[in-house]
């Protein structure tokens, strides 16, 4: 009969590493390509009412905001404020806004456009009027006013 014997140096190769650098950067890479970062700062506090029947927009390109409520800077005054984009808008500037925003779009995605108002829960109804109001005035007539669930 044959005797099995054992090999001294069977042992099992070492990990090779050489490509982790470039797997990681290639994940890198692709995070930093497909995060989306915040569009404007808020300079306004909004405290978001709650609402029973809300719904999630599908398609938030086409979603242009505008925020009402006090400034977070007690600095900045303490009445209510309209913020669109970044810089505090008075009533008179909705209008060029939404055209100015309708004007960016695609023809096709023009009539399809949205504006949604983000309006702290404290807010006076008359300036969200007045609001309202200039909207008509630039044929904006997709509202959403944004709620927490």
């Amino acid at each position: 009969m044959g005797r099995f014997t054992k090999k001294a140096g069977n042992a099992v190769p070492a990990l090779n590493t050489a490509s982790l650098p470039d797997i990681i950067f290639m994940l890198l890479f692709f995070f930093m390509v497909t995060t989306t970062f915040k569009k404007t700062d808020v300079l306004v506090q909004v405290r978001q009412p709650k609402a029973s029947e809300a719904e999630k927009l599908e398609k938030k390109s086409l979603v242009t905001y505008i925020y009402i409520g006090t400034p977070a800077d007690p600095a900045l005054g303490t009445g209510q404020r309209i913020q669109i984009n970044d810089a505090f808008a008075d009533v008179a500037d909705v209008a060029a806004f939404v055209e100015s925003e309708r004007a960016s779009m695609p023809e096709q995605e023009k009539s399809k456009m949205i504006t949604s108002l983000k309006i702290d829960k404290a807010s006076h109804m008359g300036l969200v009027t007045d609001v309202k109001q200039e909207l008509r005035k630039a044929n904006a007539l997709n509202i959403n006013y944004s709620s927490k669930k």
